[in-house]
């Protein structure tokens, strides 16, 4: 029974999570960062590039956001697999839309 009693306490301190705090802020950025693309879209305060230059750039922020605040890639005392994981699915996310981009306007046929 003692075993069973300290293989809980070293589970629960190993899966321990953010805490209140973490996830509020991150929650607070994850709004702003949805929040203010959608203003700067509706109000037309930018036009053409510059519009999607704060949009990718409010996108790219989100996915920082929710890496640190939530999914606690900082936080690791192993060695990084996840975050090696996480690069290699981002270089083949990466890859299918920027071949499919590739493909979809060096072999448009004009009508």
């Amino acid at each position: 029974m003692a075993h069973h009693t300290e293989y809980q306490t070293a589970s629960t301190h190993e899966t321990s999570h953010g805490s209140l705090k973490s996830y509020s802020i991150g929650f607070l950025f994850s709004i702003l960062l949805t929040i203010v693309p959608v203003v700067i879209v509706w109000n037309d305060w930018f036009e053409g590039t510059a519009s999607n230059i704060v949009l990718m750039a409010a996108a790219v922020l989100q996915f920082v956001v929710q890496l640190v605040y939530f999914m606690h890639l900082r936080e690791e005392g192993k060695p990084r697999y996840n975050l090696m994981a996480l690069i290699l699915g981002l270089i083949i996310v990466l890859t299918i839309v920027i071949g499919s981009i590739w493909i979809m306007t060096y072999n448009m046929v004009a009508t």
